[in-house]
């Protein structure tokens, strides 16, 4: 056998053990596996906005902690509940996004409790409440709630006795000023005198983990509400919406074509043609077909006849102000977004005429007065709930935010 020979006989096992692992199953780094904090119910028909995200792993259930009511509907009123020996970071845990949600299909009928009959509110608009709120930690801690949802202790929740399921609200702890939006996702506290109860990490929020309860304001929260408060909290500093707008040309005047380049790449992906052309509708270009249109001449302006001038009004006439234009109701199967709420009228007719030059269609501003200061909601609709998913992927496309269902 040739020396050739004989190093390709040696060689060989190597060549089939190469071959043996490189085709294998790659091993997939543990943090792969970790499961990522997400929205538990976005709305219907509408992406969820991308957030700051938890450090602290959703609850998954636990099944030991599933039935074992007693009479009036209390879990286990002899097992004393408890709280994690570390303090969470309530800093870095977001608060969730107030949007308007379908109620839940458990948990919203009245009910009875050890007694006393409670009645869930059709309406709670304008719902203000203060009294003493406590917690609730490790005891409930991966139990499912009254809606279903599982219950988590660190995330920003609470327990109401008549408040919708899902809904939100603002709770302000009296004594220190803190204030934390929860999403109320069960029912209780069934103690006398209190009036909500507190998942642990917003306890923490609040600042009376060791106390155990506190006197607080409970406020009912819709997203126009919320889109308002944030509006009016960036007032003195320009928001990032302000800046988006601030930052568009004139809508009077049509912008110049050396800065008009379209970027197909946007943000890791290629841009589709209806951001194309929503892109064009925005800045008002158009192209050229190379068939120039007919003229059509004006035809002269009759003479309008003349109308004698109106006298001045007497001591006794009253000046009517403009009424303020009402909005327009959805019909069933329709549906109204907000887009931004904007404490400068001048930046929200900027964005509604960027709107408009996009042809979205039903595009309006609304104003309204919240604590004794002006907004104004930039709104679309009443619009075919349908094709809120499509609509909203095009106002995204223009550099909004990701819009919310309201209510009028």
């Amino acid at each position: 056998m040739s020396r050739r020979l004989r190093l390709l006989v040696a060689l060989l096992p190597l060549v089939l053990a190469a071959c043996a692992t490189g085709g294998g199953r790659k091993e997939t780094p543990p943090s792969a596996h970790a499961r990522k904090p997400v929205d538990a119910t976005p709305a219907e028909g509408i992406a969820p906005t991308p957030r700051r995200l938890s450090p602290y792993a959703p609850a998954q259930e636990d099944a030991s902690k599933r039935g074992d009511y007693v009479a009036g509907g209390l879990f286990r009123p002899g097992v004393p509940d408890a709280v994690p020996d570390e303090i969470p970071d309530v800093d870095a845990i977001p608060e969730p996004e107030v949007r308007e949600e379908p109620r839940a299909r458990t948990g919203n009928r009245d009910y009875t409790v050890l007694g006393k009959k409670y009645r869930v509110l059709d309406d709670h608009s304008g719902y203000v409440e203060e009294g003493l709120a406590s917690y609730y930690g490790k005891k409930f801690h991966g139990r499912r709630t009254s809606s279903q949802e599982v219950y988590d202790m660190y995330a920003f929740t609470a327990a109401h006795k008549t408040l919708p399921l899902p809904s939100f609200a603002r709770v302000t702890n009296l004594d220190n000023g803190k204030s934390v939006v929860v999403r109320v996702n069960d029912r209780g506290p069934f103690h006398p005198g209190r009036v909500i109860d507190l998942s642990y990490a917003a306890a923490v929020k609040l600042g009376y983990r060791e106390k155990g309860t506190a006197r607080v304001r409970v406020e009912a929260l819709s997203a126009d509400e919320a889109a308002d408060a944030n509006a009016i909290a960036s007032a003195p500093v320009a928001s990032a919406m302000d800046k988006l707008v601030e930052g568009l040309p004139p809508t009077t005047v049509a912008p110049a074509a050396t800065g008009n380049r379209f970027d197909m790449h946007r943000d890791g992906r290629t841009m589709t043609a209806d951001e194309f052309d929503d892109w064009m509708r925005s800045r008002r270009i158009r192209v050229a077909t190379g068939r120039p249109a007919a003229l059509v001449a004006a035809a002269p302006a009759a003479a309008a006849p003349a109308v004698p001038a109106a006298p001045p009004p007497g001591p006794s006439a009253v000046e009517t102000p403009p009424a303020r234009p009402s909005a327009p109701v959805p019909a069933a199967g329709e549906v109204v977004l907000q887009v931004a709420s904007f404490s400068s009228q001048r930046n929200a007719e900027q964005a509604l005429s960027l709107l408009r030059g996009a042809s979205i269609a039903g595009a309006q501003l609304q104003d309204a007065d919240v604590n004794g200061r002006k907004v104004w909601r930039l709104r679309v609709g009443p619009v075919a709930e349908a094709a809120t998913p499509e609509l909203a992927a095009r106002i995204v496309g223009l550099g909004f935010g990701q819009p919310q269902r309201v209510r009028n």
